[in-house]
């Protein structure tokens, strides 16, 4: 019985080389760009470079978004408590999930679930999923923004992979879907750069199981930066300012058997 306990295909040493899916990791360095590098480990092979150039452009159009989201929000207070850089990064980390950062994995699952090996048209796929979701009440990831009317990012995005090849049934998909949602809603429900990435990562041939990971991985420098900029620009202890919050619990009472204090707090 062989005590080998855990096996990987990722990276490992043959011959005394550190390799990376095969590849001396060695020889990679300084021949390949970074992105390609990290289409090579999620996906077992290097990327040609029209694959390669729309990586980057995807990692690109996610490293950040601003202070606002919660990632940052996070991260920012953990190291303005005094904690580590690592754990500020790892609490920035921890918030990404369904509702942020998360609707690139959920539409990458439901655009396989649904298109996978199908030869059904793609406007009538879209309009049958939309009908479906919209009965049930259930929200369509990777569609509808608060400001744009149409994407930017997506636009370019979707230009891009026309540029370098990637029109597949993934985007007519999305696209498709875009057009059903807005006609059976009335109003603007574009296809947005979540949906985008989503829809090109499953043309060019991606697990869904990587989309949230996608995401983690473009968004970290985004975070990391926004860490330094604590650290070199704010006090410690960042804290909501008064007057952005209010108590509305019950009323004051006193403990049973007592009477209220007229200590203040401080």
């Amino acid at each position: 019985m062989s005590d080998v306990l855990w096996k990987t295909s990722v990276a490992g040493q043959i011959d005394g080389k550190t390799v990376i899916r095969g590849y001396p990791l060695y020889d990679l360095i300084g021949n390949i760009t970074f992105p390609e590098a990290i289409y090579l480990a999620l996906k077992g092979e290097l990327p040609s470079q029209p694959e390669a150039r729309m990586m980057n452009a995807m990692l690109t159009a996610c490293i950040d978004h601003g202070i606002a989201p919660p990632s940052v929000v996070a991260a920012r207070t953990v190291f303005s408590g005094g904690n580590s850089l690592n754990s500020a990064v790892a609490a920035g980390a921890l918030t990404l999930g369904d509702f942020h950062g998360g609707a690139i994995e959920q539409c990458m699952k439901l655009f396989e679930d649904l298109v996978g090996d199908s030869t059904s048209d793609v406007t009538r796929l879209a309009k049958d999923q939309v009908a479906a979701m919209r009965a049930a009440k259930l929200r369509f990831p990777g569609f509808g923004h608060k400001l744009y009317k149409r994407d930017p990012r997506t636009v370019r995005m979707l230009e891009l992979a026309k540029e370098y090849g990637f029109g597949g049934r993934y985007i007519d998909f999305a696209v498709a879907v875009q057009n059903a949602l807005e006609e059976s809603m009335g109003r603007d429900m574009p296809l947005n750069v979540d949906g985008a990435i989503a829809a090109i990562l499953c043309d060019m041939g991606f697990d869904w199981k990587v989309g949230k990971g996608f995401f983690i991985i473009a968004r970290i420098p985004g975070v990391v930066a926004h860490i330094v900029e604590e650290w070199s620009r704010e006090k410690p202890f960042r804290r909501l300012p008064e007057g952005s919050y209010e108590y509305d619990g019950p009323a004051l009472r006193a403990v049973p058997g007592t009477v209220v204090s007229d200590v203040a707090s401080s």
